[in-house]
């Protein structure tokens, strides 16, 4: 018997999209799938989706008869004495390569996505090319990109946080300055972890107006981003550089930036 899945019958690009999402969101082993229970739903996703009146391409009724080939080839018994000749394929192996190399493209056309989504959202500001032109401040260990996708990673998981209606939103970047600079003024030889601090926001323009405080107190040799370990968190310490205090001007400056 196949475990029911809550669907809403949402559009996939192809029988492989469709494939990775029953995986994925069954928390499946795609090296060992079990295709009875793969195959059952994929063939009721078909099946509801005809009711519905969904056209599927070819490739969808292509990937069923190939589930289907594969299972029955999983059901016919093997002579152990023949496996120990030749032992023989898993025939789900061809199967699992190509989600594999799908699930790789799929990820980097979202990061891409994801990349251009945050470019144009926040490189837009006006000063961003005399950002970009200067060198990186001493200490320096990770690059912006790796806090873009820190950002983006946070982003994607508050998706899957509850909502709250919020009557009115006054945060800006220079509150977020003042809330970064007192944060790292208290632990001034400690790193902060980027991903906490993204997380401790409560809606998405908490975490832009943050994203560019960051950016703003990198660009003025404030603030270094680091990693203690390799592939590891994104976290921000102070600089040498880093002042015990945020004159008023500097925050009109970036508010006028930002307005």
């Amino acid at each position: 018997m196949s475990s029911p899945l809550n669907f809403h019958l949402e559009q996939y690009e192809g029988p492989l999209d469709l494939l990775l999402d029953l995986i994925r969101k069954q928390q499946i082993n795609i090296y060992d799938i079990p295709i009875a229970r793969i195959t059952a739903q994929y063939l009721d996703y078909m099946q509801r989706a005809s009711e519905l009146d969904i056209e599927l391409s070819s490739e969808f009724v292509f990937m069923a008869a190939t589930l289907i080939h594969i299972k029955s080839r999983m059901l016919l018994p093997r002579d152990p004495e023949l496996d120990k000749i030749a032992p023989e394929e898993d025939p789900r192996r061809e199967l699992v390569l190509q989600l594999i190399e799908h699930e790789r493209f799929k990820n980097a056309a979202e990061m891409l996505h994801a990349k251009r989504v945050v470019e144009e959202a926040i490189w837009s500001n006006p000063s961003i090319d005399q950002f970009a032109n200067e060198d990186e401040g001493p200490g320096l260990t990770v690059t912006i990109f790796d806090l873009v996708k820190t950002f983006q990673t946070v982003l994607e998981r508050s998706k899957n946080r509850p909502q709250y209606e919020v009557g009115k939103e006054s945060v800006s970047v220079p509150e977020m300055i003042q809330f970064l600079h007192l944060r790292l003024e208290r632990s001034r030889k400690e790193v902060i972890s980027a991903s906490e601090l993204f997380s401790q926001q409560q809606s998405k323009r908490a975490m832009i107006c943050l994203f560019l405080a960051i950016l703003e107190l990198v660009k003025r040799q404030m603030v270094e981003l680091a990693q203690v370990e390799a592939f590891g968190d994104i976290g921000l310490r102070c600089a040498e550089s880093f002042d015990s205090s945020v004159s008023a001007k500097q925050l009109a400056a970036v508010e006028e930036e930002y307005h």
